[in-house]
């Protein structure tokens, strides 16, 4: 009888020691990927918010430089929210300018930059009143 029942003891089914272990090796790499992606995306969502705040600060400081009538310096500087800014004012050497006009164009150079480093540049043209036209 113990023969008996040592042969139906065989034959049950079940899961060998090697297949849990290939099993559990499978769904330990699939974590580690699964890992990888989301801190990838956190990064990446991380690096966003910081180049928004970046453009925010320069979108800032781009509204609050003033009209034509107010003359500006050669260099300004100054921090916003953390974003320290440097402004450069020379006269645009692209455009001759007639004595009876009623501007100057002027070359602005406004350079940005984040609390982690990243830096952003913008190039614009102002209308400077020279007074002639009035």
């Amino acid at each position: 009888m113990s023969r008996r029942m040592s042969i139906e003891r065989n034959g049950e089914s079940g899961f060998t020691m090697i297949e849990a272990v290939v099993a559990l090796a499978l769904v330990s790499v699939v974590l580690a990927a699964v890992g990888s992606l989301v801190a990838t995306n956190a990064r990446g969502a991380q690096n966003l918010e910081q180049r928004v705040a970046l453009m925010q600060a320069s979108r800032m400081i781009a509204s609050a430089i003033p009209r034509g009538a107010v003359p500006l310096g050669n260099e300004r500087a100054g921090e916003v929210f953390g974003h320290r800014w440097q402004m450069r004012v020379t006269q645009y050497a692209g455009a001759a300018t007639s004595p009876e006009s009623p501007f100057i164009p002027q070359r602005i150079e406004l350079r940005v930059r984040s609390p982690s480093g990243v830096v952003a540049s913008f190039e614009t043209i102002r209308l400077q009143e020279t007074g002639a036209g009035r």
